[in-house]
């Protein structure tokens, strides 16, 4: 992108701050965050924007220009390579310059994705403190000195990795140890964020996955209307997302902070209709669902046909952008 439409968009995204996203002024002090993020008068509103690493900041800005507002929350991937460019480093320079306005969340996965097969950092090496020096250390050490508060997850969705990845005992060891490792660092920055698919069949999975109170200040789940993807019926928003919730809130925590930390449909391209539809339900059912305090939507494909849940046309757009305007999802950032 040029540097002239670079300055454009960014002209453009600072200019809309004043009438929509997160305007301080609009807010008493009662609605200000916790210290954990947690807004008090209503819900976090991000996404997954589709980028590779150097292009961050220009595909945050153009999601926005067309959201009309800035996001709150931005979502990345990161592995935990060693000498491997950007994609082991956490908070790179591009993530750094979109969180100084927004909060990040950090997805950290126990994988070498261009390393072999010796060099994949499995939950019993990470648990034995063997990646300590080379990993671990580092990447605390880089948030430490960040400063800024991030959202942090340690294998999303590893419900879906065991056994292949290990035990449930051993994920859990590996989240500790590395919870522990930060906490023996002075890293006071970072907010456990546990995310699982929240599919309900592998509710025996996630009881024996759950890191514990102490470990976990957020709970996560990813939901969405897959459809043709996974062959399934057309489910609602509300069909998505109220099932996980309650097991949740009825197994695991009656309190903790809950996340759509990815929320989505396909298209149903005879119904082009439909996905803008499904999109204007959030707010209603966002708002009726205990303790949700942020909602991040997934703008990007999942593999294999029919699987685009990326918003697919205009219509779309439109009904995510009044979503996004909705009061709740504009609250006082920290």
């Amino acid at each position: 992108m040029s540097t002239a439409l670079v300055g454009v968009l960014l002209a453009g995204v600072l200019a809309l701050q004043t009438s929509s996203g997160s305007d301080p002024s609009a807010h008493s002090e009662e609605c200000r965050p916790s210290e954990l993020l947690v807004p008090r008068c209503g819900a976090w509103f991000g996404a997954y924007v589709r980028h590779s690493k150097p292009d961050l900041e220009e595909k945050v800005l153009a999601y926005e220009k067309r959201l009309d507002r800035k996001l709150d929350i931005v979502y990345a991937y990161h592995d935990m390579s060693v000498d491997d460019g950007l994609e082991g480093t956490l908070l790179t320079e591009q993530e750094q310059r979109v969180g100084r306005t927004r909060m990040l969340l950090l997805s950290w996965e126990s994988k070498w994705w261009n390393g072999t097969a010796e060099q994949q950092p499995s939950w019993k090496k990470i648990a034995s403190g063997a990646l300590d020096e080379s990993v671990i250390d580092v990447q605390a050490e880089r948030i430490k000195k960040y400063g800024k508060k991030v959202f942090l997850s340690f294998d999303l969705e590893m419900d879906t990795r065991t056994p292949a990845n290990g035990t449930p005992a051993e994920y859990v060891a590996a989240y500790r140890h590395i919870h522990d490792r930060f906490r023996e660092l002075g890293v006071g920055n970072v907010v456990w964020t546990w995310i699982i698919t929240g599919y309900t069949g592998h509710s025996d999975l996630f009881r024996d996955l759950y890191p514990g109170d102490r470990y976990v200040d957020w709970i996560g789940y990813n939901q969405y209307n897959y459809y043709r993807c996974h062959k399934t019926q057309w489910r609602s928003f509300a069909q998505t997302q109220r099932a996980p919730h309650e097991w949740i809130r009825e197994n695991l925590s009656d309190d903790k902070p809950l996340m759509l930390s990815e929320f989505g449909t396909a298209d149903e391209p005879s119904r082009p209709e439909a996905q803008a539809q499904w999109y204007a339900q959030v707010p209603a059912v966002v708002k009726d669902l205990d303790g949700v305090r942020a909602a991040l939507q997934w703008n990007y494909r999942d593999p294999g046909p029919g699987c685009d849940l990326s918003l697919a046309r205009d219509a779309s757009w439109k009904s995510l952008r009044k979503v996004a305007a909705d009061p709740y999802f504009n609250q006082p950032r920290p």
